[in-house]
């Protein structure tokens, strides 16, 4: 069996919401879901609970199962043949989860847990893994678009090549149109002969028109063959990149981008397009890394 669908779960609303999506992702997929719950140690002189019962760190262990266990009875309940196991883990949630990306096929998380601040529109847990993940890691927020497509933002860019491949297979596996969205300007940024010379610059707009239709179709084409079954549909759009991807996802039942685009700053692993749709996005994201 592949590697299972792994989700991170602390109690909150959330929390139960990334479980229900997980647990049908594992059921598409054939796979296993993992659920897993990390806590770290309280301050020194908080009360543990259990003092005459045992150990201190086993009333903390006990109050952790008993969350988990209502996330995997509730993953259940909803995919009765889907094999569910949970984890405990003594760590915190940002380690814990990078450290299960590495042996997992996605990994599932709220947009915000218990932990979150107010008026912080995404955790920290997120915009975490999306950035330092070992695998394909999807955010659950807004109201997807049940019949909505798969929304995927093409940026053709190496770094996003990863990203269109999960896209497809997702159409697939949800049995769901494809909306390949390619957004350009007249100041997108562009790769000359010297490798890594990046220059803005305004160009002739119907030869630009041209190029972004054939790094559209480029980016497509390998992917269109593998799944026939997946009906797309391209779309050019000239705009600003940001508010075009969080209009889109208006309709959309997946949105799907790579970490980082063409744009991105060397060393930076989450591209300020991936983090605007994690923020503002009105239906799910995947963030795709590619991987090393």
């Amino acid at each position: 069996m592949s590697d299972p669908v792994v989700v991170g779960f602390d109690g909150s609303e959330s929390s139960f919401a990334a479980v229900e999506v997980a647990a049908h992702e594992a059921h598409l997929r054939g796979t296993a879901l993992r659920v897993v719950h990390a806590f770290g140690w309280p301050a020194r002189d908080t009360p543990l609970g259990r003092t005459r019962l045992g150990p201190a760190e086993s009333g903390l262990r006990d109050l952790a199962e008993h969350i988990v266990a209502e996330a995997v009875a509730h993953a259940q309940n909803l995919e009765p043949a889907v094999d569910v196991t949970h984890t405990v883990v003594i760590d915190d949630p940002l380690s814990a989860l990078e450290v299960q990306s590495h042996a997992a096929e996605l990994i599932v998380v709220g947009s915000r847990g218990l932990g979150s601040f107010a008026g912080l529109l995404v955790g920290s847990t997120a915009v975490h893994l999306a950035a330092h993940g070992a695998c394909p890691v999807m955010v659950v927020r807004g109201r997807p678009a049940p019949e909505g497509p798969v929304l995927l933002a093409v940026d053709g860019s190496p770094e996003g090549a990863e990203a269109v491949g999960f896209a497809f297979a997702e159409a697939s596996l949800r049995e769901a149109g494809l909306l390949a969205l390619r957004v350009w300007n007249t100041w997108t940024e562009r790769a000359y002969e010297t490798p890594g010379d990046l220059r803005r610059m305004v160009v002739n707009l119907d030869r630009l028109h041209d190029e972004e239709e054939r790094l559209l179709a480029e980016s497509l084409s390998g992917h269109q063959v593998r799944y026939p079954e997946v009906t797309v549909r391209r779309s050019l759009m000239e705009s600003r990149i940001r508010p075009a991807l969080i209009e889109a996802s208006r309709s959309a039942q997946l949105l799907v981008v790579g970490a980082r685009g063409r744009g991105g700053f060397a060393g930076l692993l989450l591209g300020s397009v991936s983090q605007a749709v994690l923020h503002h996005s009105h239906c799910p994201v995947a963030v795709v890394r590619r991987r090393e």
